[in-house]
């Protein structure tokens, strides 16, 4: 089957899809480097089976702007747990689920949901249609598996958070250190537009917004709040009200990047330095409402 033209499927935009398909049981997912050793060990159940740039990405593979990562399941989940066998998944059932999630991924994130449909998803993902359906089930499952899994980054960086922010003696640092991976994290195209989409489709699908935002945005926020809450009772911040903080903490660094995002999805983002400089900006706001007593009296 020939290789389908992505460059026209998606306008032209580029977008690299790094889809791990993992078991239910297993986390983190394992990531092997070759084919070879994907094949090997596609029976042990963890597998990054695709990764794949698309016509017109970076041509930097350092350059991680344009990657979303996804953790799916290793095959549709069945209604009777009985049905399932103890042998690993079919190293061809993994394929088949990687290359729909990067083609569905794409194509939801340039077009819309409503406007992709299975038939675009096929052609793309270079599968059949009952390959979707045997794999997802539907679009709505595919779209809501897809979503899930892009959580794992949120989920990750919260961890990540609360274990270098709450442990820390030098506080500003610490702070402009997370200032500049949170909005390194966020502020990308494919996350970006993913945010986006999932507002829009909120309506459509409610539940699933409210997890995505439990999940992501509001783990972040409760993560912030811990740590907030811990500095505070060191005496390193003056955070009475720690969610409070954690709010004003975040929007001071990504507000205004993702209001325009919203707004303007095909807009310029900001520049590296541009980056670095909101969130020392940001850090800056926040100390000087946030610092210890004893620091302002030094003032």
């Amino acid at each position: 089957m020939t290789e389908p033209d992505r460059s026209q499927l998606v306008g032209g935009v580029g977008l690299v899809v790094a889809v791990d398909i993992v078991p239910h049981f297993l986390h983190p997912p394992v990531h092997y480097g070759s084919a070879r050793d994907s094949t090997a060990h596609a029976l042990m159940g963890a597998i990054t089976v695709r990764r794949e740039r698309t016509a017109m990405a970076s041509a930097d593979p350092s350059d991680a702007d344009d990657i979303l990562t996804l953790r799916i399941p290793a095959a549709r989940k069945l209604p009777n747990p009985a049905a399932r066998t103890d042998r690993g998944p079919d190293p061809r059932i993994l394929r088949t689920r990687a290359a729909v999630a990067e083609a569905a991924t794409t194509l939801f994130l340039h077009k819309g949901y409503q406007a992709t449909s299975v038939d675009d998803i096929a052609a793309l993902a270079g599968v059949s249609k009952r390959s979707i359906y045997n794999n997802f089930g539907d679009k709505e499952t595919l779209f809501t598996e897809i979503v899930l899994g892009a959580c794992g980054t949120a989920e990750a960086f919260a961890d990540q958070l609360i274990a270098d922010l709450a442990d820390t003696r030098d506080v500003r640092t610490a702070l402009r250190t997370l200032a500049h991976r949170h909005i390194t994290t966020v502020a990308r195209p494919p996350v970006l537009r993913l945010r986006r989409l999932i507002i829009l489709e909120a309506a459509r699908f409610p539940k699933l917004a409210a997890e995505y935002r439990r999940r992501a945005p509001d783990r972040v926020i409760t993560a912030l709040t811990e740590a907030f809450r811990t500095l505070h009772a060191r005496g390193e911040l003056e955070t009475p009200d720690p969610l409070r903080a954690a709010q004003h903490y975040s929007f001071l660094v990504l507000g205004a990047t993702l209001d325009a995002m919203l707004f303007d999805p095909d807009g310029p983002l900001p520049t590296t330095a541009e980056r670095e400089q909101i969130a020392d900006d940001g850090v800056r706001a926040f100390l000087a409402a946030y610092r210890p007593r004893r620091d302002r009296k030094r003032k």
